[in-house]
């Protein structure tokens, strides 16, 4: 295949709120370098598809409000390659508006579509599955997605149900569920028949620009309207007139779930989507009693599974603390359950409203 049909669009607007206090609105968590590895977690998302397309080809979809955050980012992209959405309208606009900017550089490409703030531990492995799913679009109008094989019941994540019948080698997809409780998640588990959903999905343009018309068509009439304005001078105020008028809508809700020509590759890549401090406690390294501690220096008494993140160079005395999550960053201090981490977004939004935006 001709890698120079190929493309990646790296979706980079959202706030990750579930990762306050260290994600915050002016710099949310994919441009946080989480490891101390001097990169960011959008700095190692470019940097994994340049290994495998021409850098030319990336393309990174983020709002008006980090266009220069993101170009000190990735300096190696042109700004032609910052594609700005002048508000928050879910990841069905984002991908819209980047698959009718890249057809109308290249109406032959094949693309991939990537979170910017995902960990893949196995690079090798993922550029493997890539190239092959790129390569199986490139022959067949189906729109594919990358399964992860479970290592345990997570409630934290989307699922996908494979369907016995194939295309090649590659299964169709029987349904894609929404984030189960416990109990369901045990149920996907152990039936071996589910996949977590990764978010990252592989097509070429002319199958996705076709499932939007047939699927989403109130998303798709509003960029056809563009055909021939995308790439011009005149791209950027015709996206922020219109951009209001799409709905907030997934593409796993708006075009995944309703589409009948949806494969899945089953995939492990050591993949995690690092959407909330658990998953990070996941991957972190830990003590014999299970304790995590991020860029400072910790001592634990009688306490077990924590996650403890302050700055550089503090230090935590931590005793009698079993499954919380410890973060300071400059003004704020959070100490919450591990277990009840999903109502971080409620304790943000109660913030805003007692005290403003200081905080957020």
């Amino acid at each position: 295949m001709d890698n120079k049909n190929s493309y990646c669009v790296i979706m980079s607007g959202g706030i990750g709120s579930r990762f306050w206090p260290f994600s915050r609105e002016a710099r949310p968590k994919q441009f946080l370098d989480f490891f101390g590895t001097g990169r960011s977690l959008l700095q190692m998302t470019v940097d994994r598809f340049k290994k495998i397309l021409p850098i030319e080809n990336i393309f990174i979809v983020t709002n008006e409000s980090y266009a220069e955050l993101t170009m000190q980012e990735v300096p190696e992209l042109s700004p032609s390659q910052i594609l700005l959405e002048p508000l928050r309208r879910n990841t069905a606009p984002c991908i819209a508006y980047a698959s009718y900017h890249i057809n109308s550089i290249n109406p032959n490409a094949n693309i991939v579509v990537a979170p910017s703030d995902h960990l893949i531990l196995k690079e090798d492995e993922f550029a493997a599955v890539i190239n092959k799913a790129l390569g199986f679009v490139d022959n067949h109008e189906i729109l594919l997605t990358l399964g992860i094989k479970p290592n345990r019941p997570e409630t934290g994540y989307g699922y996908i149900q494979i369907d016995e019948e194939t295309v090649g080698d590659i299964n169709r997809v029987k349904v894609f569920t929404e984030k189960p409780n416990l109990d369901l998640a045990k149920i996907f588990y152990e039936s071996g028949e589910f996949l977590w959903n990764s978010g990252l999905f592989i097509w070429s343009v002319k199958t996705i620009i076709k499932a939007f018309n047939d699927n989403l068509s109130e998303v798709a009439t509003i960029f056809n309207q563009g055909k021939d304005i995308y790439t011009t001078d005149k791209e950027q105020a015709f996206i922020k007139e219109q951009y209001s008028y799409c709905p907030s809508i997934s593409i796993d809700y708006g075009i995944m779930e309703k589409a009948n020509n949806v494969c899945v590759i089953i995939a492990d890549f050591g993949w995690s989507d690092l959407g909330t401090w658990g998953s990070l406690h996941d991957i972190s390294d830990k003590d014999k009693d299970a304790n995590a501690s991020l860029k400072c220096e910790t001592l634990f008494y009688d306490s077990s599974e924590n996650i403890v993140a302050l700055p550089d160079g503090k230090l935590a005395v931590i005793q009698g603390l079993n499954n919380y999550i410890v973060a300071e960053v400059d003004d704020i201090l959070l100490i919450c359950q591990k277990d009840q981490e999903q109502r971080i977004k409620q304790f943000v939004a109660d913030i805003k409203l007692k005290y403003g935006d200081n905080y957020i």
